[in-house]
């Protein structure tokens, strides 16, 4: 008989735990035969002991059998997906899919609200006029076929064991564990349905992963799990040791997408764009290799179908199109003050953790679940890293609705920014890449 202690004992001792315990657990936590103080025994022993690339592989595919799975065989051609693992003015989505799309690759994504400094995918979209995230089955499947993009909120009951275990990570200290990270992030992917997966990794000071080869060790954990299962999965080692992009707020990251879209976004983020765009059209086999890929991309940004399939996706949807063309049907702001440089100089570094907590304090995002969102506050900032900049001017600029909410907001913009004599050393914009056959640095 298998019982929850041994499985904890095993993990323990560094025991090497079998598909069948593995699945026992998670079908009894998900069930609740499984008591939440065992299974935080299990998670701080993995913690502390690991899994092996099996274990994780076990375990991923354990929370995908938790609940329902998506069956996407009626949408036609091959569905690549893209999951970023967070960070401060992460946009990608909102270019990627019509991005995407508008080459000719099918983009079937499921996204979910934030929780933190700004909305996530979802509540972006939702900035724009009578865009609807919640689709049926049916509408879902028929506008991928007819427009080769649908962007919905989760339906069903998706990977409950993974809500369930992380809700309990969260509060003993087990977040942090590659296995679990890995394994909560491919469950959810592969539940949705993707035939291929392309993984944005951040790492830096606003990153989950705040150093390099811990963000590379995440790579390579959640390729292994994709390759296990017989998902094509390719992973990308991206900075976030600064905002992405120039905007961090939900109204003014769809104005950005659009820019983007319209081949005049900030450079970051269109190169980014590129970067994983280009690795999803080579898994979709549209192209044989980054290079072509790329020149594809480009060239519907430069033709306009880009933006063209913005509009039809937005419409799709109930959405006014109308905003590609017309930044103001967008929410905006009441107040748009400008934060000043107090020193001369080159902008060194900006904590982009602190300008997520700026936005939040602005009402951009959510402290817990049922927390309302202000979509129209948010910070545009002026000056990157590696920017010259004179005392006096303009480092950012803050939209407010509240003006009560101005001087904490500030106050967080200046503590965000480091101003040097020196100019920075240049940070990559991508560190890596992780497949299946290898890994390389750039």
């Amino acid at each position: 008989m298998v019982r929850a202690y041994d499985i904890i004992a095993r993990k323990r001792d560094g025991g090497e735990l079998s598909r069948e315990e593995i699945e026992f657990l998670v079908q009894g936590f998900t069930s609740g035969e499984v008591k939440d103080y065992q299974m935080s025994a299990w998670a701080m022993a993995v913690f502390f002991r690991g899994m092996n690339p099996r274990e994780t592989a076990d375990l991923t595919m354990a929370m995908v059998h938790s609940g329902d799975m998506l069956d996407l065989t009626d949408i036609k051609g091959v569905k690549v997906d893209k999951h970023s693992t967070g960070g401060v003015g992460d946009k990608t989505t909102l270019v990627l899919a019509p991005l995407v799309a508008a080459a000719d690759v099918s983009v079937a994504k499921m996204s979910g609200r934030g929780l933190g400094h700004t909305g996530g995918t979802l509540d972006k979209l939702e900035a724009i006029p009578g865009f609807r995230v919640e689709l049926s089955r049916q509408e879902f499947t028929d506008n991928v076929n007819r427009s080769k993009i649908a962007v919905a909120g989760q339906s069903g009951n998706l990977v409950p064991a993974d809500k369930k275990l992380y809700a309990l990570r969260d509060v003993t200290a087990t977040v942090n564990s590659i296995p679990l990270i890995a394994s909560s992030v491919m469950s959810k992917k592969i539940a949705a349905g993707a035939d291929g997966i392309v993984l944005d990794v951040k790492t830096g000071s606003g990153a989950f992963m705040k150093t390099v080869d811990e963000s590379f060790a995440l790579a390579k954990a959640m390729v292994k799990i994709g390759s296990l299962v017989g998902r094509n999965t390719t992973a990308l080692v991206t900075d976030m040791d600064q905002p992405l992009g120039l905007t961090v707020g939900n109204a003014l990251e769809v104005k950005e997408a659009i820019a983007t879209l319209k081949g005049e976004g900030p450079e970051d983020l269109t190169e980014l764009c590129l970067a994983l765009g280009s690795e999803m059209l080579v898994l979709a086999g549209v192209s044989t290799d980054s290079g072509q890929a790329r020149e594809r991309l480009l060239q519907v940004i430069k033709s306009g179908a880009a933006l063209e399939k913005f509009k039809e996706f937005v419409a799709a949807q109930g959405g006014n199109p109308g905003v590609a063309d017309e930044s103001g049907l967008l929410p905006e702001a009441q107040y748009v003050l400008p934060v000043l440089a107090e020193k001369s100089g080159f902008v060194q570094a900006i904590a982009a953790e602190a300008v997520g907590r700026c936005a939040m304090v602005l009402g951009a995002g959510r402290e817990t679940k049922d927390s309302p969102i202000d979509l129209g506050v948010g910070v545009v900032l002026v000056k990157k890293r590696g920017s010259q900049v004179k005392a006096g001017e303009v480092l950012a600029y803050i939209h407010a609705n509240d003006s009560s909410k101005v001087p904490q907001a500030v106050l967080e913009i200046k503590t965000a920014y480091s101003v040097q004599d020196e100019s920075p050393a240049r940070v990559p914009l991508v560190y890596g890449r992780v497949t299946s056959s290898g890994t390389s640095r750039f």
